[in-house]
């Protein structure tokens, strides 16, 4: 399996029960634009079905912000069997208030959305430069969106890569420790997962689709370029 994942392709999966949110067609849009200049192919599809036969020739699973249950059995199961194999997922924003009834995904992602303060400036501070999600981003990092809050904070079962700076915006509940993004090994596979993401304008942001691009191409298995490109024995 692992020679599969080598293969250039992402799956984008957008299907929402819950919250949909209308930047969502914004990111398909930004991950196909990275895909085209970064020499990866990018299939998107609501369809819960796609998920109960195997995932396998992809080499990242995008859920982008999907919400609520967003799979059938089938596909839960084929999910998990990609991931513990060596596949890669990336949750982006309401990626986080998905299958909540589905106890590994919690595991799988790191954390469960709580709630949100509004939509508003804010600070995040990057905690890991060594990462390429977060390579190109200052220490500081000036940005819009919902800040999340999560039910508790997966640091320490992840490697927080941005946390929030709560003191620049109003609304936050989590204190000192807020990551923001972070990644995580499952099994074999990889994941990373940002919190944000929430409006179209962010897709359009030149430092977010660079942080989006890092962290695809992280989970996919590489560390810079394209997905895959640094192979699935150098983990």
């Amino acid at each position: 399996m692992a020679a599969q994942h080598l293969a250039p392709r992402v799956l984008v999966h957008t299907r929402t029960t819950d919250y949909r949110h209308e930047s969502i067609p914004d990111g398909v849009a930004a991950v196909r634009s990275l895909g085209a200049e970064h020499g990866f192919t990018v299939h998107a599809t609501e369809d819960p079905a796609f998920f109960d036969a195997s995932v396998g020739p992809y080499a990242a699973v995008v859920f982008l912000s999907t919400s609520g249950d967003v799979l059938t059995p089938a596909g839960r199961e084929h999910l998990a069997a990609y991931v513990e194999a060596g596949g890669g997922f990336v949750g982006v924003h309401a990626a986080a208030c998905t299958e909540y009834d589905w106890p590994y995904y919690g595991e799988l992602l790191g954390a469960r959305f709580a709630r949100h303060p509004a939509y508003q400036p804010g600070r995040a501070v990057v905690e890991d430069h060594d990462h390429p999600a977060t390579r190109h981003l200052p220490a500081v990092w000036a940005f819009t969106d919902e800040w999340y809050d999560f039910r508790t904070s997966p640091r320490g079962a992840v490697r927080v890569l941005v946390s929030a700076d709560e003191t620049s915006y109003e609304g936050g509940g989590m204190g000192e420790d807020h990551p923001l993004a972070w990644c995580r090994e499952q099994g074999a596979g990889r994941v990373f997962y940002t919190a944000l993401g929430h409006a179209a304008e962010a897709y359009e942001d030149p430092d977010f689709r660079r942080h989006l691009l890092g962290g695809i191409t992280w989970a996919a298995g590489g560390e810079q370029g394209t997905p895959g490109d640094a192979g699935r024995g150098t983990r």
